[in-house]
């Protein structure tokens, strides 16, 4: 249970800034496990000091905790502070001299498109093998996470008239509530409609059978699939591609997606709008991905990159 400082500053995010649940709940944990570090040193959430702060990151990092993993929850502190210095709760910042955790540019996972391929063709193969509702399901969501490069919060949370507009663009809610249109490839369409179109007929043959919500729906509390589940499905299909389970996520297919098109030679600003990056830095880190792919190409293949000075 968190003081009713915390709880104002989240209810701030949700309402001011329009903060997604997922930012909502990793604000809480955040503050959480710092309130719980600051217990045994009988100091508060709102009588810090900044070498309380320095002494909690220095645990993070005995505990050899990911300096990224550790830069963000300093950046959940920071928004904090600077929301009871706004607010009048305190009279300076704790955080203000606190120097983030240094860290190194970390390359995100990328699948080639010949993996790609291998798990969207064995995504097809059952789909065609049988046509379950579980198995077209799958089909259509690789499809639309490779087609789109969407998050799996916005995928699984997809309205079921999500295309009912227009089949060849997707309107996607984004972090914060921002909408962004993203073009739809064929396949990705064509996907879509053989999914639905099972779940209508499964509809009819079923008595007092309502309408879903959601494109992807789900017997849980979410009343959608959920983002757990969707990453399983992903993993076990592909053991069946003969792709290491290791390498996919959802998220990797949005790395994917996005490395894909530039090297295909896509507009950096064009990637960015599909994938919602409020900022082009963060998308030009699959830049560097082409750049290190590049380097590796001619390190492995040109013949000059083996030859010796003699």
């Amino acid at each position: 249970m968190l003081d009713p400082h915390s709880e104002e500053f989240l209810e701030m995010l949700a309402v001011e800034r329009g903060a997604a649940k997922n930012t909502l709940e990793a604000y809480r944990r955040d503050l959480g496990h710092f309130a719980a570090f600051l217990k045994p040193r009988a100091v508060t959430l709102l009588t810090v000091e900044a070498n309380d702060i320095r002494a909690y990151l220095a645990r993070l990092s005995r505990a050899r905790m990911a300096p990224r993993t550790a830069a963000r929850r300093l950046s959940a502190l920071r928004q904090f502070y600077r929301f009871l210095l706004g607010e009048g709760r305190r009279a300076d910042d704790p955080s203000a001299t606190i120097d983030s955790p240094r860290q190194g540019r970390t390359l995100p996972k990328v699948l080639s498109e010949a993996e790609v391929e291998r798990l969207l063709a064995a995504a097809r193969a059952r789909s065609e093998a049988r046509e379950s509702i579980e198995n077209l399901r799958l089909a259509a969501l690789l499809e639309l996470l490779y087609a789109t490069g969407m998050r799996i919060s916005e995928a699984v949370s997809l309205p079921a008239a999500a295309l009912a507009r227009d089949p060849r663009v997707l309107l996607v809610r984004g972090k914060g509530g921002k909408e962004r249109m993203v073009p739809l490839s064929e396949p990705a369409r064509d996907a879509v409609a053989r999914y639905s179109a099972a779940t209508r007929i499964r509809r009819k043959t079923r008595t007092a059978a309502v309408a879903p919500v959601w494109l992807f729906p789900s017997g849980g509390r979410s009343g959608h699939l959920t983002r757990q589940r969707a990453g399983q499905l992903l993993k076990e299909l592909a053991v069946a591609a003969g792709v290491d389970p290791a390498k996919v996520s959802p998220h990797v297919l949005r790395h994917a997606f996005a490395s894909h098109l530039l090297d295909h030679g896509a507009d950096l600003r064009a990637v960015q709008k599909m994938l919602g990056h409020a900022d082009i830095s963060t998308t030009q880190i699959y830049t560097h991905v082409l750049n290190a792919r590049l380097k590796s190409l001619v390190r492995d293949h040109h013949p000059l990159a083996h030859t010796k000075n003699t």
